[in-house]
């Protein structure tokens, strides 16, 4: 029997969850916050500086096995509504990201024991520490799920992007991390029993850990229900509609967005979604102005603006998967992204998308030209990526997650 761990529970979670309920090997689920239909929480959330609860909503069979601890979570995002900054200050605020991780870890790992019959704990980076060494200690197996990739590729790729890009250095968030908080990522690496990881290229990350680790499992996520209503043939006048959703950091390859729409001027329209990671920026913020920016949207707004978009720009220099470009593909809008995401698992270059190499600017332009050039492609490109998307469902994602975990179980 496993618990499951995560402070806030984003779709990944969701489908390990129901794979570990389908297989019978679900102890219990902790969280922060998790609302079920017309419960206390769910009632919370019509309230608009609550809002972020309904985004909180769970099956109903995953009720009995859920423990919540909202408190931190709760103030972290009023203090995001409301601007309090100090509190949600990067890694040393009260109410950080960061702290919600670690206290949720502490929370966790006070409870471990006190289940029955459990064999494994399944967590995630930045909240399994605490939870992992308590487990260690007491013969459980320790599965942990590497979201992104490996923090010393990250940290190479990103130093670099700083003095390829200085005008974006201060969106690179990730290289703010302190000492003690890569020290805690390394630890919790050590600890664990299996590391799965959503793509190739963060398997590939792990080649920069200074030991041998050979207990690396890829499970790729899945993706959404394809919609056989989506339009069938993409609008193919000019000027061509391209989008890019995701954080506006480099590490997204935000500048390489900008400089391709530049480039093109009137002959593409350019719409971002997604929110700052930096507030002093001022070379994104005089291009934002430029385009149509829209900083959030829920999903099924995000998954329609997919469908009204003929390609999705997602340049991303480092990625653990890129959620986008599987939500894009099963909308029937191809994508053109890097090797540094789960483009390369899934995406046939020039049948179904297109593959770069990071801050490549000229294949992008190239690709795009080529695009213009010959619109009618776009249907056949677009038919392919639904095709691609049909054949991993997010409930195959769950069953092999389910599956892995189970046969390292038995052979306790």
């Amino acid at each position: 029997m496993i618990v499951l761990s995560h402070p806030t529970a984003n779709q990944f979670v969701r489908y390990t969850a129901s794979g570990l309920i389908q297989a019978q090997i679900l102890q219990s689920f902790y969280t922060s916050i998790a609302s079920f239909e017309n419960d206390f929480l769910y009632k919370l959330g019509k309230f608009n500086q609550f809002a972020e609860i309904r985004k909180r909503v769970f099956e109903n069979n995953l009720k009995p096995y859920t423990y919540i601890n909202p408190y931190n979570e709760l103030i972290r995002q009023i203090s995001m509504k409301f601007g309090f900054q100090n509190l949600i200050k990067h890694e040393f605020g009260k109410y950080s990201v960061d702290a919600v991780y670690t206290n949720h870890d502490k929370w966790v790992s006070g409870n471990i024991l006190k289940q029955k019959g459990v064999k494994a704990i399944y967590a995630y980076e930045d909240a399994a520490l605490k939870s992992f060494k308590i487990a260690k200690q007491n013969g459980l197996i320790n599965f942990y799920d590497l979201s992104i990739g490996y923090w010393r590729c990250g940290l190479d790729i990103l130093e670099k992007e700083k003095e390829r890009k200085p005008l974006y250095a201060t969106t690179l968030t990730g290289l703010l991390n302190s000492a003690q908080k890569l020290a805690n990522k390394e630890e919790e690496l050590k600890l664990a029993s299996y590391v799965i990881v959503a793509s190739s290229f963060t398997k590939d990350s792990l080649k920069y850990y200074p030991n041998e680790l050979n207990n690396i499992e890829v499970i790729p996520y899945g993706f959404p229900i394809v919609n056989d209503n989506a339009i069938l043939a993409k609008k193919t006048n000019k000027p061509l509609k391209i989008l890019f959703v995701g954080g506006l950091t480099q590490r997204k390859g935000i500048a390489e967005v900008f400089e391709v729409a530049n480039h093109f001027s009137k002959h593409i329209i350019l719409t971002v979604i997604g929110n700052k990671t930096s507030n002093v920026c001022e070379e994104l913020d005089k291009n934002l102005s430029k385009h149509h920016w829209i900083p959030s949207l829920p999903h099924h707004e995000i998954l329609e603006q997919m469908r009204l978009h003929d390609v999705l720009l997602f340049p991303s220099v480092f990625e653990g998967f890129g959620m986008v470009i599987s939500e894009a593909m099963s909308q029937g809008t191809p994508v053109i992204t890097t090797f540094n995401t789960a483009g390369k698992d899934f995406i046939d270059h020039g049948k179904n998308g297109w593959l770069v190499e990071p801050g490549n600017f000229n294949s992008i332009v190239q690709i795009i030209e080529n695009i213009i050039d010959r619109p009618e492609q776009l249907d056949q490109i677009s038919q392919n990526a639904k095709l691609t998307a049909m054949q991993r469902p997010w409930s195959k994602y769950a069953s092999d997650i389910a599956e892995f975990t189970k046969s390292k179980i038995d052979k306790c």
